[in-house]
């Protein structure tokens, strides 16, 4: 199999050479070339042809941000974008998100090789999956609700799991839920660079209420919860009403928060009133639960792999858990519709 292809874009020569030397010590990826600006960047991209683009959040002249939107518009291909933006970068992480990139980076604090080889193989693995998923248009709103003003709220609780390029696809279903929706919990794997801009986002956008999640918390109908803490598991307990605890523990699987721990909690709390969509990312995690939510008369269903940036994820489901594979549309009003007493559609 040929080496992954990759172009560093970076307008500090220090960054260039350390991204260079990490993702050279891959096996399977090779730096093509390295771009200082927007301009060596463009003339880099239609001579080289790369695989992989991995691109500096703030540059001089033309940011990352304006590059990444002409590349996703001239010349889609998987884009990774690297930052030093801290936490008040969310808003900035989200954007990049959602305009296409394949997933958003952050740069060690310490620019030595020694920090660098510590987030090497992390990088040299999200590198080779944005090289074997799809460079897709972003899946803004369009069409308006999923269901009828007669649509009644079922007693169940949808879940939407993705990771890598699943930000879109969120914002896609959720803006178009009517506010009556049922409990909706959000798993998007580690989302603490863009978790607070995208809630805050919803609650402009969306009919119902979008909010991070917290111990304590009651699941209630017309609202959107969004796990958010990766240094805690969520999981659904049930005293006289669901309600989220964040618990400690290792990471499961290399996960943590467990998509696989959150939906296993909810079958054993609400049986077959569970409905599972699994979006855009990579990796299998909450697969094998998905399939005690099947067990138990639950709904599970998943993107048809074709629209995700990464595939992985939906097809393990399809294939592992029997999800039925669906267009973003019908996968989120299949689940919005699980127990519903008048699911019509809009």
């Amino acid at each position: 199999m040929p080496p992954v292809r990759v172009l560093i874009v970076d307008d500090s020569i220090t960054m260039r050479a350390l991204f260079s030397g990490v993702l050279e010590e891959a096996p399977g990826i090779q730096v093509i070339n390295h771009a200082a600006n927007a301009a060596e960047a463009r003339a880099l991209i239609a001579t080289t042809h790369p695989d992989v683009v991995t691109l500096d959040v703030e540059m001089p002249g033309t940011s990352g941000i304006e590059l990444l939107r002409e590349i996703m518009r001239d010349k889609p291909r998987p884009v990774i974008m690297l930052s030093s933006l801290t936490q008040k970068g969310s808003a900035t992480t989200l954007e990049a998100l959602e305009l296409g990139a394949y997933d958003c980076f952050p740069k060690p604090k310490a620019a030595t090789m020694e920090e660098f080889r510590k987030i090497g193989p992390k990088l040299a693995k999200i590198v080779k999956a944005a090289a074997a998923g799809t460079a897709t248009k972003t899946h803004h709103a369009t069409g308006g609700a999923l269901v009828g003003a007669d649509y009644q709220t079922p007693d169940s609780v949808m879940v939407l799991v993705g990771n890598t390029g699943s930000v879109d696809m969120v914002t896609n279903i959720v803006n178009r839920l009517p506010a009556n929706c049922p409990p909706v919990i959000l798993h998007m794997g580690d989302s603490l660079g863009f978790a607070d801009a995208l809630v805050d986002r919803l609650q402009k956008s969306a009919r119902p209420t979008a909010r991070a999640a917290f111990d304590g918390q009651l699941l209630e109908s017309g609202n959107v919860y969004l796990i958010r803490d990766n240094h805690r598991h969520a999981v659904i307990d049930r005293g006289a009403q669901p309600v989220i605890r964040l618990v400690d523990g290792e990471p499961i699987a290399g996960h943590r928060p467990s998509a696989n721990l959150l939906l296993q909690s909810l079958v054993t709390t609400m049986g077959g009133r569970v409905a599972a969509g699994f979006l855009s990312g990579v990796g299998d995690d909450g697969v094998v639960a998905a399939a005690a939510v099947r067990a138990a008369g639950g709904c599970v269903a998943s993107v048809v792999a074709s629209e995700a940036k990464a595939g992985e994820l939906a097809h393990a489901a399809q294939t592992l858990a029997g999800a039925t594979a669906l267009d973003l549309t019908e996968l989120g009003r299949t689940l919005l519709c699980h127990r519903a007493l008048f699911p019509v559609a809009a």
